[in-house]
């Protein structure tokens, strides 16, 4: 999944091997569980997984990426992106994480290329410029989303047979 992003943004609930393999920008995140190999080669973007059990780390490749703890900004990116995949799947697993966004947002990592890290800390690449959020794309305070079925009729959510 994700191999070779160039710049898009995306959540899966879970991939096989090889995810973000020479990825060059974006933001992935991942709610489950990934195969072998992850973030070969990976030389730009962003990927954020929900390490749910402790294993993830073993799953990378660390040829050209850190696994490391999120930083500021961080968790305001990956709580849009689930609340995005939310609204337009109606997931489950999205609709768990939101819910309970204190508990699962602590087993969230952060797999940063090495080399694109020491390009953002000279300044020679910017977040701004990669394809960040700014400051107006905060996921909405509030609530967690109505659960999947529940009849939220939130904006982009897919039901089954709907038209």
């Amino acid at each position: 999944f994700a191999v070779r992003n160039g710049g898009a943004n995306a959540v899966i609930e879970g991939c096989g091997d090889h995810g973000c393999e020479y990825m060059t920008g974006g933001r992935v995140v991942v709610l489950g569980r990934t195969g072998r190999n992850f973030g070969a080669g990976m030389s730009g973007g962003i990927a954020y997984v929900l390490d749910a059990d402790g294993r993830f780390e073993s799953c990378v490749n660390p040829g050209t990426v850190e696994v490391e703890p999120l930083v500021e900004g961080d968790l305001g990116v990956v709580r849009t992106l689930v609340h995005r995949h939310f609204e337009r799947t109606q997931s489950a697993l999205a609709w768990r994480v939101l819910s309970g966004w204190k508990v699962w947002s602590k087993k969230l990592v952060r797999v940063m290329p090495v080399d694109y890290k020491a390009a953002l800390a000279a300044g020679v690449v910017t977040l701004a410029a990669t394809g960040t959020f700014g400051a107006g794309s905060a996921t909405p305070a509030g609530n967690p989303p109505s659960a999947p079925g529940s009849g939220s009729g939130a904006p982009g959510s897919i039901r089954a047979g709907a038209r």
